[in-house]
């Protein structure tokens, strides 16, 4: 028999017991939706996550105090205090460096009108949009000018919009109060949603950070400097550079630990990536015993089917069909069985990808290379589990089939 008759034959006694076909089917259709549900939800959420640092910054290194030790007692991180905007000037000139924003942050109470909201005022500089890669929704950023005269000029995040105009009024031009001092609206940023960690990023209010100093905190340091390396290539050259530089800067010779601490995302998200790859591995593994499970289903059936068809197997082996051709026969069966509910569980896979996607808002994509390993791997269970009953088939006496009631 050609590989086509043997197909042939194969579809049509897999259609004369439909609904067993059906139900033998849907183990696989199960285990390989399983698969593609689990692999898109994977890589979903890599893809969240890793847009959720870019959204942090462009090639963001991130400066920060860190410990000192008063009476034999260490600090902790946030405990030096010696971070200056000097700092981050003496930064903005090394190689590699693309913008520095020093930041100054105090959580205080906003009002506009007889509307108020207590927020994040966060003091930065103009290149605070370029270094987060933030951009405006209207109006205008303040410029250097501002800055170095401490002018009382804001930008607004977009829930700070909605708290303190809730009628829709325009904030372009309005006065709001922080700690008592009149500031300008001159902007609103766009929205950017929430963070990875679940906080809400448009909650903030911009001033400049000579303003924030000034007028908010009195001091004279700063609570982190935000760096932009040019690539992301130059992000451990220029995190080596700013350490070596401000260990100069702040006369730090060892053994003495550093009063600060350099961070960038690179590695973040590295751990992030690899994280997702391991969880989405994880997840398509457990799909994957659906399959495995669907494929012993598909054992049980054929061998059912081999002793429902004795006597056919019988008359075919009588008239000359070689024990070869009917192993080829229920093989072809099996593996039809098992690619069929292969491609349906691919559908289904799909639709159940775009609910995910509608329900948890994540960019949910479903790879190729995974869509053609869930068919392949269900054709594969389907030849593994099939043998042992195509090989029990071919094995029948002839005249003992025959004779089988």
């Amino acid at each position: 028999m050609t590989l086509k008759l043997t197909l042939r034959v194969a579809l049509a006694a897999l259609l004369r017991n439909k609904a067993r076909s059906l139900l033998t089917m849907l183990g696989i259709v199960i285990g390989v939706a399983a698969v593609i549900v689990t692999v898109a939800i994977g890589v979903g959420a890599r893809t969240s996550v890793q847009q959720s640092i870019a959204s942090l910054g462009s090639n963001l290194i991130v400066v920060q105090p860190g410990s000192i030790t008063q009476s034999g007692a260490r600090t902790g991180f946030g405990g030096a205090s010696t971070l200056t905007p000097d700092d981050g000037m003496a930064i903005a000139k090394l190689p590699g460096v693309a913008a520095v924003s020093p930041t100054v942050s105090v959580r205080t109470q906003v009002v506009a009108g007889e509307n108020n909201w207590q927020t994040s005022v966060t003091g930065v500089a103009p290149t605070y949009t370029y270094v987060r890669s933030w951009a405006l929704a209207s109006g205008s950023f303040f410029n250097e000018n501002e800055v170095a005269s401490a002018a009382k000029v804001a930008v607004l995040g977009q829930t700070v919009v909605a708290q303190l105009f809730p009628n829709g009024d325009s904030p372009i031009g309005q006065t709001v109060l922080i700690k008592g001092a009149p500031f300008t609206v001159i902007g609103t940023l766009a929205a950017l949603g929430q963070s990875g960690l679940g906080q809400d990023q448009d909650d903030v209010v911009l001033i400049p950070y000579t303003s924030a100093m000034e007028r908010l905190t009195g001091l004279t340091t700063v609570n982190a400097l935000m760096v932009s390396a040019a690539t992301q290539a130059e992000i451990d050259p220029v995190t080596q550079s700013v350490t070596q530089l401000l260990e100069q800067r702040h006369r730090i010779v060892p053994p003495q630990s550093d009063d600060f601490q350099v961070r960038n995302l690179a590695a973040i998200a590295q751990t992030a990536s690899q994280t997702g790859t391991v969880m989405e591995l994880l997840l398509a593994g457990v799909a994957a015993v659906s399959l495995v499970v669907g494929g012993i289903g598909i054992m049980n059936i054929m061998l059912v089917s081999v002793t429902e068809r004795t006597r056919e197997i019988g008359l075919r082996m009588s008239v000359g069909a070689r024990a070869a051709t009917i192993l080829r026969q229920f093989l072809a069966e099996a593996v039809v069985l098992s690619t069929i509910g292969g491609l349906a569980g691919v559908v289904f896979g799909a639709i159940g990808s775009v609910a995910v996607a509608a329900l948890t808002h994540w960019p949910t994509t479903i790879p190729p290379q995974w869509i053609a390993a869930s068919v392949g791997f269900s054709a594969i269970v389907g030849i593994f589990f099939g043998y042992y009953p195509a090989r029990q088939a071919a094995a029948l006496n002839p005249i003992e089939a025959l004779r089988f009631e």
